[in-house]
């Protein structure tokens, strides 16, 4: 071993050791070693079971009751999962009886959550309560009102803009299992809106990816959620008008929270 190697080895250990991306991954020959290739199958299953879990929306529902919410279930217009995946469409809007199921909750409430499975359910079971538990102090504290926390089944981001026009309230945010990767089958999105409507485009959402232990912790999501729906309220637009410059301003010390 040269003098230079040791060198090399501890500066690609702290390159491994920054991220979670295969990386300098280790050889037999011309081929990958076997540890490796057979993590990355293990990393390529979890993905595609994650795509394929179904949320359980009772016991979620049970929960953020439990919690003092009203939490309403409705499904998407995707009537299987096959259905989901293969009509994107169809996810973005909802079921005929659910729409009936939602009219009576109508109000004039700032703000309300949509808690939809999308393509991870298990990143809305392992992350959506801990988000919320962080973010609905910020609100409360300043007097918004908050409407119902509304569970999709089947849902993909979109479909909270038919829930804002049915419900009209001026924000919703909607909490989102986004699409698995090799190294993090369990990440959540939260996707804020202003004045949503069935037609929306996806340049009019502000989205916060990644929320997860390994990712973007819970209280910096919820305040950097709360700094953009403030923001919203105050310039009447989210999405390319609203710029996250939640850093730069006294928004910063919220972060004084605990991701645990």
């Amino acid at each position: 071993m040269t003098d230079e190697q040791p060198v090399l080895q501890d500066r690609l250990a702290a390159l491994k050791a920054a991220t979670t991306a295969r990386i300098f991954l280790p050889t037999a020959g011309s081929a990958v070693a076997t540890r490796a290739s057979l993590a990355f199958q293990l990393a390529h299953a979890n993905a595609r079971d994650a795509v394929e879990d179904r949320l359980d929306a009772e016991a979620l529902a049970d929960k953020l009751r439990a919690r003092g919410l009203e939490a309403p279930l409705v499904e998407s217009a995707a009537t299987s999962r096959r259905a989901y995946l293969m009509r994107p469409d169809l996810g973005r809007r909802l079921a005929e009886p659910a729409r009936a199921r939602l009219l009576p909750l109508a109000g004039d409430d700032d703000l309300f959550f949509v808690v939809a499975d999308g393509l991870s359910a298990r990143a809305v079971e392992a992350h959506a309560l801990a988000l919320l538990d962080a973010a609905l102090p910020l609100f409360r504290a300043k007097a918004w009102k908050i409407g119902p926390v509304v569970v999709v089944s089947q849902g993909r981001v979109a479909i909270g803009d038919e829930i804002g026009a049915l419900l009209g309230a001026k924000l919703v945010v909607v909490l989102i299992g986004e699409r698995p990767g090799l190294s993090s089958p369990d990440s959540l999105g939260a996707y804020l809106t202003f004045a949503p409507r069935i037609g929306c485009v996806d340049a009019e959402r502000n989205c916060l990816s990644n929320i997860r232990r390994e990712g973007m912790g819970y209280a910096e999501a919820a305040a950097r959620l709360f700094y953009l729906a403030t923001e919203a309220l105050r310039r009447k637009a989210s999405g390319v008008a609203l710029k996250d410059e939640f850093g730069d301003t006294d928004s910063a010390p919220l972060l004084d929270g605990h991701d645990g």
